[in-house]
């Protein structure tokens, strides 16, 4: 199967506190809405946001703009660029109400919804937020009860479900979704045993990410899953998310250097993600798509600058188009 390669963007909502520098909430969502207008002006194919309520990596009194919310008001600033989120996590809302939140957003995008879920990690949110924090193991579980019950909602008349996790009885969902048969089900996360397990069962789009050796493996993991529940495995795209950051010489990348809140060395950091001329990230998405990605959808580690979002649509992505 030959999928064409599609390039989406991050917009700055405020989680890796890239919004510090702008003075005051209403600036600060003016530079998102900013971003997301430009990005759909240089080309972009989609526009991505966080799913999370506390900055990272540690709470830091910082905005942060909701996932869905954005969502919606970004909907109604673009016209054609698709909406994704990099990913929701499950605990946060009820499935039934995802399933409505979703069907809704992708009725008043004009049909431009791509679902981004995961089974939740950030503890912190968790405890903050009163939402109850299971063991990974049981996380995963109310996860694949969600992409299920979501799915159902989104195609049948009524869905009664009752789940281990869950249980629905006769819930209506309308309007229903203006993709068919549903909007693309994008499942996060890399865990070899049960997330990569629930991808090759139900989802349309896997973000693993990792190094290229890394990101290889996750692909053959993948590929023997699907293979164990008797799904094609080339069904299924592999997408890659990560950071970018593009300058023209290798000389202003390591004056600025590294960007990564979790304080990773310059080199390490820039091997695992979108950095660097805009000829070394060609070079690195060429890795990626030989190895399977197709979908490349990183955030901009120099935000609020608008550099690398600028130099990743002129001069990187046209050479894939």
């Amino acid at each position: 199967m030959t999928r064409p390669i599609t390039f989406g963007v991050f917009i700055p909502q405020g989680w890796k506190m890239e919004l510090v520098s702008v003075d005051g909430a209403a600036a600060k969502w003016n530079k998102a809405v900013e971003i997301a207008v430009l990005a759909e002006e240089l080309g972009y194919d989609s526009l991505w946001v966080y799913d999370h309520f506390h900055n990272v990596p540690r709470p830091s009194h910082e905005a942060v703009f909701e996932c869905w919310t954005v969502m919606a008001a970004i909907s109604q600033r673009t016209s054609r660029v698709r909406l994704g989120q990099m990913v929701g996590c499950n605990s946060y809302r009820q499935p039934s109400v995802l399933a409505k939140i979703t069907s809704t957003l992708d009725v008043i995008s004009g049909g431009r919804l791509d679902w981004g879920i995961g089974a939740g990690w950030y503890q912190n949110e968790y405890e903050g937020y009163g939402v109850e924090f299971p063991e990974g193991k049981v996380r995963l579980g109310m996860l694949k009860e969600c992409v299920e019950i979501v799915r159902s909602m989104w195609t049948e008349e009524e869905t009664t479900y009752d789940g281990k996790h869950y249980k629905l009885q006769r819930a209506q969902c309308d309007p229903k979704p203006l993709q068919q048969p549903h909007p693309p089900i994008l499942i996060g996360g890399g865990g070899e045993q049960i997330t990569l397990r629930i991808v090759a069962r139900l989802g349309d789009r896997s973000n693993f990410g990792g190094k290229p050796h890394e990101f290889a493996h996750k692909c053959e993991v993948l590929k023997n899953h699907c293979k164990d529940v008797g799904r094609d495995y080339d069904e299924i795209e592999k997408t890659i998310s990560g950071e970018v950051m593009i300058r023209e010489t290798e000389d202003e990348l390591r004056a600025i250097g590294s960007k990564s809140l979790w304080n990773e060395p310059f080199d390490s950091w820039a091997a695992g993600n979108l950095i660097g001329t805009p000829e070394q990230v060609t070079e690195k998405i060429q890795a990626y798509v030989d190895l399977g990605a197709t979908s490349f959808m990183p955030w901009c580690s120099d935000y609020p600058d608008d550099t690398s979002v600028r130099l990743l649509a002129e001069k990187v992505i046209p050479t894939f188009r």
